[in-house]
């Protein structure tokens, strides 16, 4: 199980590093005034810094919270159930592309998370990336990311 107390400590540590970072990095672009008005990174200066205060009271609050649940097991199985094929579908757009990949997210969700007829899930995981090609290439004729699967095959 997880605390409240861990979820606001986690948050409040990524958000505060994310936010140093930016403040960081915009200091290679300059701050303040220069020949040209306000330099390149002052407003990421800024931006960045509210961000590390903000988390860094977050960090304050979270820590003298109440120590309630506030994750079970079970539900961080289910939101698991859909984090992890999203993840893996995102990670194969480059190697299958965006059709394949989108198939195989399809049929990983609607046949193994929501235990959906085989024949539902083949009909929605083959019409779903269908559905993407002839809005994307064809309609508006953008190009959605083949992968190297399809690049090895001549497309």
């Amino acid at each position: 199980m997880i605390s409240q107390r861990a979820i606001e400590l986690t948050t409040a540590a990524v958000t505060g590093l994310f936010g140093v970072a930016v403040a960081v990095s915009s200091l290679d672009n300059g701050i303040g005034w220069g020949e040209r008005g306000v330099d390149a990174g002052t407003f990421p200066m800024i931006v960045g810094t509210a961000i590390a205060l903000g988390s860094l009271y977050n960090f304050v609050r979270g820590a003298v919270a109440a120590h309630e649940i506030a994750v079970t097991w079970t539900a961080l199985r289910r939101v698991a159930g859909l984090f992890v094929p999203a993840a893996i579908f995102i990670a194969l757009i480059p190697s299958l592309g965006m059709y394949v990949a989108s198939f195989g997210y399809m049929l990983a969700t609607l046949g193994w998370q929501r235990k959906l007829p085989a024949w539902k899930t083949a009909a929605i995981a083959i019409a779903a990336p269908l559905f993407l090609y002839i809005v994307f290439e064809k309609a508006f004729v953008v190009s959605l990311p083949h992968g190297a699967l399809f690049e090895m095959m001549g497309f």
